[in-house]
């Protein structure tokens, strides 16, 4: 999943010329805490609600103030992993999309990379989940799959978290099976060790409304 393919028209940038209360109005439209300032196609940069706070005359143009933020974007060939980086550590609302000309191609929000994490994670889909506790040698995904397909099912996502000044590892799979208990018997045998278990069906499975109400709040 490359960035381009996550771009959102909906937002529409500011320009320099565009008054403080404008910005602002735009911010709490759409609920957002950034918004990108663009002269025709060129990214001039991003502007947060921090910039705006201490601004004594609303009606002044944002082009006349100073942005504490240096111009964070991702061009529109990077992953979508580069993407999630930037969230995260300039803790953004939106990022930035330019080409390789670095032209302003459009921007990404934190609502979308939700709704792709949501599809990416098979969070709607019914089935089981499974955590395992491994150490970092024994991380054979195929090994994994192997166990799971032997029962007749599939793993729908999976993904790894590690633990600071520790040779373990924790590796959590989503599968398209609701009843895990044969999965889970195998991994056992095979010596796995299983931390937890969740199962979720269409009638019992409650990870999409957590997901409908998250997405419900942040659209309040």
């Amino acid at each position: 999943m490359l960035a381009v393919e996550l771009i959102s028209d909906s937002i529409p940038p500011v320009h320099t010329s565009d008054s403080i209360q404008k910005v602002m109005e735009r911010m709490l439209e759409f609920r957002i805490r950034h918004l990108p300032i663009v002269n025709e196609e060129q990214f001039l940069g991003l502007i947060s609600d921090a910039d705006l706070i201490e601004a004594g005359d609303y009606q002044a143009p944002i082009g006349s103030l100073a942005l504490s933020l240096v111009n964070p974007y991702v061009l529109e060939e990077q992953h979508i992993y580069d993407v999630i980086r930037l969230f995260y550590e300039q803790q953004l609302t939106i990022v930035p999309v330019l080409d390789v000309k670095k032209n302003y191609q459009g921007l990404i929000s934190i609502n979308t990379l939700t709704e792709y994490f949501a599809k990416l994670t098979s969070v709607s889909d019914p089935g089981g989940i499974i955590v395992l506790e491994i150490g970092n040698k024994n991380n054979s995904l195929a090994h994994m799959a192997q166990i799971v397909e032997s029962d007749n099912a599939q793993i729908l996502s999976s993904y790894v978290r590690t633990f600071p000044d520790s040779t373990r590892m924790e590796v959590t799979l989503k599968v398209n099976k609701v009843d895990i208990s044969a999965i889970v018997a195998t991994f056992m045998r095979y010596e796995y060790e299983v931390k937890a278990t969740f199962n979720h069906s269409d009638d019992n499975d409650n990870s999409k409304d957590r997901y409908d109400s998250l997405m419900n709040y942040l659209n309040l």
